[in-house]
């Protein structure tokens, strides 16, 4: 049996247990948009936060075409994604499910001495908590944890042992911060607007125009975010760009552009400290990951 069909085999087992499915291909990361969704040009799915009306019958937007359809998952318009796919994932929250996403053996420490016991399954180098419930999904709540729930994947690496629980209030309580009500425009900062340009990054490989070109896409994901999640996408902001200077002799000029992303999540209403945080924590997986 080859590989692609190996791993549809595990997505159609899945599917009929009703764990919501879609592939992952090397890296851990979704097939891309086909070019009738690309950029969000179709408007999106009817599940995702921003709901819209794409109907593709291509596995497009991540998460949200996970599905539990054993004759979706082997349509044709899936087959050219299973024959790239190197991993199955699913969506914790279609399955009524919260995925605490435990990267370290600090964070497991943690979730030991403040999280109830519940069913656990080992990753690469760390765990994951599967609780009952759902909730918004959230990257960096804390070092080295996220919330993978109603708005992200998990990728499958087995049922795990012990006796799944209620998902608790101390779960929930991780995001709260960043879902509080924005603060109004025109409040003070403490923030100094630093600029990214060649100045301050004299041991970068990268070209000027290839960073800035980045930098402002990812500036400009933030800025979507005004009623919430904006601290999760500042999060994934700085981790997608840290990880392209991981090979740089450096310096690269990260601190500049960590404060052009945290001015973007303070624009729509993060507060500053958990935007800082956001970022630090970015940066930091970034580095824990090329490591």
């Amino acid at each position: 049996m080859t590989q692609h069909a190996s791993v549809r085999r595990v997505a159609l087992a899945l599917a009929a247990v009703r764990l919501p499915v879609l592939p992952l291909r090397e890296g851990k990361v979704p097939v891309g948009n086909c070019p009738a969704c690309a950029d969000n040009a179709c408007g999106g799915r009817p599940n995702m936060k921003t709901a819209g009306p794409c109907a593709c019958p291509a596995p497009c937007h991540a998460w949200a075409a996970a599905t539990t359809d054993p004759r979706v998952i082997a349509s044709p318009a899936w087959a050219s994604a299973w024959r790239e796919a190197a991993a199955v994932a699913y969506h914790p929250g279609g399955a009524g499910l919260t995925v605490v996403d435990l990267d370290n053996a600090d964070a497991i420490a943690w979730a030991r001495q403040n999280l109830p016991a519940t069913r656990t399954v080992p990753t690469t180098r760390g765990q994951h908590w599967i609780y009952q419930g759902t909730m918004p999904s959230a990257n960096g709540v804390r070092p080295g944890i996220d919330i993978k729930s109603l708005s992200q994947y998990a990728r499958w690496l087995g049922p795990g042992t012990g006796r799944m629980t209620a998902l608790p209030s101390a779960v929930r309580a991780l995001v709260v911060r960043e879902e509080a009500t924005p603060a109004r425009r025109g409040v003070a900062s403490s923030l100094s607007r630093a600029t990214w340009d060649r100045t301050v990054a004299t041991g970068c490989r990268h070209t000027e125009r290839y960073v800035c070109a980045g930098l402002e896409r990812g500036l400009a994901l933030i800025r979507l975010h005004t009623e919430s999640g904006a601290g999760s996408q500042a999060f994934g902001v700085a981790r997608f760009l840290a990880a392209q200077h991981t090979t740089c002799p450096g310096p690269c000029g990260l601190d500049a552009i960590g404060e052009e992303i945290t001015a973007a999540a303070v624009l729509v209403g993060v507060p500053e400290p958990y935007a800082r945080r956001a970022v630090a924590n970015g940066f930091r997986t970034a580095r824990e990951h090329a490591a």
